[in-house]
């Protein structure tokens, strides 16, 4: 029997016409909301779900839409779930927001929102879950966020709010993620009384004061990372009582004190971070409670006395950082018992007397290197990577890449920079943390990177094992093979990724890409674009830095042509170079490949001006345009 037509309330069906009116769908998603309004919630209308005629949910996630959000959404007034994460929209989040009284969900991480949190947000008393994180959002947080009792996740982190933390917030009663990382947040921290909260991040802003001790009543927390603010005092006994806590990270503040030995209690951690404080005093010797702990930094505070034998008993760690304090003494023979250490550092101390043996073998010059890891999908040590087995895919001006797989037959692409190039330690690591934050679906993460023994500096990023758009395009399609299609949809989505990465370097994080071309853009294995070699300019010295730009603006068909001239790299070149890859994304043809001097971009304008624009176009195309007529 065919499916019956629910009929839509007329005012849902107006208000989604008025939605789908306001964005810009660049992938042809929202066509499916085309009829009367019959199928809206019949489930014919893409991401629209309905109960008795009402629009319950509307959930566009990845669907590369931009455009804004209409006022008129306060039309749908049976709305639970509004659920637009990772796409571009942008514009201000309506004030008709808050006539969605019965709103649960408001999630619209990863997109471009600007201006303030509207104070409407405090009408929605149902409200259990705000996430929108990463995105341009500023002014003051409202109190009337707090509205809610039934809020537990609520996440503003990584946008350019101002001003102190209502005092409301960290006090609902439902609340379980609490997170306001990197933001520009001042003064204290507010007494957080959630007594089910499980995730306090508030770090990189410029909040001030000291640590609330109220924080020790909430005895679920697992996570408390408050580290790149402006905090003073001392850590509050009372952090010792959260027998659940698994991350507690206060690095980079201006906290003084000791270290208490009640931290000593926290049996289930697994990574203490206070480094860059002004601790001081002795480590106790009851750390060994510390069974669980795997990571381990006091590094650049004031450490003093022996370092405690007992600490070879954490047999759980695997990164220990004791350096730049004072200590005094030896280095205990007990560290040696810590068999899964893979890094160890008690460097600008006042150490005396000779290595333990079996740390001087452990930790020789083949393996004294420094592995860094941030975010990713598994771990390795700095022997696994030493150890795997290697192949060359490339060299370029920064170096050396190559496809290592580790023993586990996890693949990592690593990039060896030319030593020389490389700007001194100290501010090669200032400026390798930074890029190794940067997260954005287009962009090649940076996972790790290594300080060899002897200087050497390696990169290390997933890899992506559909190449590079320049092998895409220009390989032989029996080598490429049915399963690499080059559909237009597919080379869209290549396009508006490239773009929506490059956005994000220039507006988000203020980094000028220089070398912007198809053999830099890596696919995987959705056809997701991958900006790669950004940012790495700031790794080398200057010299190296000029040189690789004018290596760049030299290259064949992707440089602006005031780079001849100028040879400096600009955030417009960039966009020209964008301008390139399009076309080649339309032709098929690489920028290189040209005759009598014509580059791509003059190719394309003589065959318009000639008026024989279809032979501008790939044949793949053509031929597939061909297929659907």
């Amino acid at each position: 029997m065919p499916q019956e037509k629910i009929i839509i309330a007329e005012e849902d069906y107006q208000g989604l016409q008025a939605f789908k009116h306001e964005l810009i769908d660049q992938w042809g998603f929202l066509r499916s909301w085309n009829d009367t309004g019959l199928g809206a919630c019949s489930g014919a209308w893409l991401g629209v779900k309905c109960a008795q005629g009402k629009v319950i949910s509307i959930h566009l996630p990845w669907r590369g839409l931009a455009g804004r959000i209409t006022e008129k959404i306060g039309q749908l007034t049976a709305l639970r779930k509004l659920s637009l994460h990772d796409n571009s929209i942008g514009g201000q989040i309506p004030s008709a927001i808050g006539f969605l009284s019965d709103l649960r969900g408001l999630i619209l991480f990863n997109n471009r929102f600007s201006g303030e949190i509207p104070s409407s947000v405090g009408n929605l008393l149902r409200l259990q879950t705000l996430d929108i994180s990463n995105n341009l959002l500023s002014g003051k947080i409202p109190e009337t966020i707090s509205s809610s009792s039934k809020l537990y996740r609520l996440n503003l982190s990584y946008n350019n709010f101002s001003g102190e933390i209502p005092v409301g917030i960290a006090r609902s009663p439902a609340l379980t993620f609490f997170s306001l990382r990197h933001n520009a947040l001042s003064g204290p921290i507010p007494d957080a009384t959630a007594y089910q909260l499980r995730y306090f991040n508030l770090d990189e802003n410029q909040l001030s004061g000291f640590i609330p001790t109220s924080l020790g009543k909430q005895r679920e927390l697992r996570e408390i990372t408050l580290s790149n603010n402006q905090l003073n005092g001392s850590i509050p006994e009372e952090i010792g009582l959260l027998s659940m806590l698994e991350t507690f990270d206060i690095s980079h503040n201006t906290i003084g004190g000791s270290f208490s030995p009640t931290l000593c209690n926290l049996s289930s951690l697994i990574r203490l971070n206070l480094a860059g404080n002004l601790i001081g005093d002795r480590l106790p010797e009851s750390i060994y409670k510390l069974g669980n702990l795997s990571i381990l930094s006091i590094k650049m505070n004031r450490f003093n006395g022996e370092i405690p034998t007992t600490m070879g008993n954490i047999s759980s760690l695997t990164e220990l950082d004791l350096s730049e304090n004072n200590f005094t003494g030896e280095i205990p023979s007990s560290l040696s018992r810590l068999s899964k250490m893979t890094f160890l550092n008690v460097s600008d101390n006042r150490l005396s007397g000779r290595v333990p043996a079996l740390l001087s073998e452990r930790f020789n010059s083949s393996s004294g290197g420094k592995l860094v890891q941030f975010e990713g999908a598994f771990a390795f040590t700095a022997d696994d990577l030493l150890c795997a087995t290697a192949e060359i895919m490339g060299k370029s001006a920064y170096g050396t890449v190559y496809k290592a797989t580790l023993e586990d037959g996890n693949q990592v692409a690593v990039k060896r920079l030319r030593e020389k190039n490389v700007k001194n330690q100290k501010e090669f690591e200032a400026e390798v943390n930074v890029l190794g934050k940067i997260r954005h679906l287009n962009l090649l993460a940076l996972r790790a990177y290594y300080l060899g023994p002897k200087g050497e500096k390696l990169l290390v990023f997933d890899f992506m094992p559909k190449g590079s758009l320049a092998a895409f395009l220009h390989a032989v399609i029996a080598a490429r093979g049915p399963d690499s299609p080059t559909s237009w949809p597919i080379r869209m989505n290549i396009a508006i990724g490239i773009a929506r990465g490059l956005t994000h370097l220039h507006d988000d994080i203020s980094i000028v890409h220089g070398n912007l071309n198809s053999a830099n853009v890596l696919l995987d294995d959705a056809h997701n674009a991958k900006i790669v070699d950004y940012g790495l300019s700031k790794l080398m010295t200057a010299a190296a830095a000029n040189s690789t730009v004018t290596t760049a603006t030299d290259a064949l068909g992707y440089c602006a042509p005031e780079l001849s001239k100028v040879k400096k790299a600009t955030a417009k070149a960039d966009v020209y170079s964008l301008g390139v890859i399009m076309l080649e994304l339309l032709t098929g043809k690489s920028p290189g490949d040209t005759q009598n001097g014509v580059d791509l971009p003059q190719w394309v304008a003589s065959m318009v001006k000639e008026e024989w624009t279809k032979e501008v176009f790939d044949l793949e195309l053509i031929r597939e345009n061909a297929g659907r007529v």
